[in-house]
């Protein structure tokens, strides 16, 4: 697996034009919590809450040697609801990104690829977040029983490539970082006539 162009690029700014001043821990990891005051480029003070930078997340759209996309409807607590998405984790400290997704893969659908391809990067909620994600297409991918986490409610599903992409067009995948994998993923697909 090889990174992404984009990669490099989801650093901090050299330049802050914002100042902080203080910094207070709201929540403790994994789930990070802070309110910061800080002066801001006008010179006035306000306080900002948001997750620190640091937190990465993986995101893999898996495809099986018929040209099947491997998705997951998973039960999402805050929602109350069971969300279609593709595979994903978080990177534990210290993880490789391609490490982290080829075990996210494994846990959550039970696949295991034999091809990686890197998509670009992007801040999921820049306004409130500073966690980054990092999707892969996973291609030859060969499913075998999942390892779900005890706390994980998962649900495989292996479909169609044109019925993913009819539900993500209809809008019926409401997952937000989903989609954009699937946006990214699309051109790869095409260039290789699985859709």
């Amino acid at each position: 697996m090889t990174q992404h162009p984009n990669w490099p690029h989801l650093i901090p700014d050299a330049e802050q034009p914002w100042q902080t001043l203080d910094q207070i821990e709201l929540s403790a990891p994994p789930r990070r919590l802070v309110r910061d005051t800080v002066r801001l480029h006008g010179g006035q003070q306000g306080e900002y809450v948001y997750r620190p930078r640091g937190p990465r997340a993986v995101f893999v759209l898996p495809i099986t040697p018929e040209g099947e996309a491997v998705l997951i409807r998973e039960y999402r607590y805050p929602l109350r609801a069971f969300v279609t998405e593709v595979v994903a984790g978080g990177v534990e400290e210290g993880e490789d990104l391609s490490a982290a997704a080829a075990r996210e893969l494994l846990e959550e659908a039970g696949g295991v690829a034999g091809e990686w391809l890197a998509l670009p990067g992007f801040y999921p909620q820049p306004s409130i977040s500073g966690v980054v994600f990092y999707p892969f297409l996973a291609f030859r991918v060969v499913v075998q029983a999942a390892h779900n986490e005890d706390s994980e409610l998962i649900e495989r599903l292996v479909l169609p490539l044109p019925e993913v992409y009819r539900r993500l067009e209809a809008g019926e995948i409401f997952d937000g970082p989903s989609s954009l994998v699937l946006f990214h993923a699309r051109r790869e697909l095409e260039a290789r006539g699985l859709l």
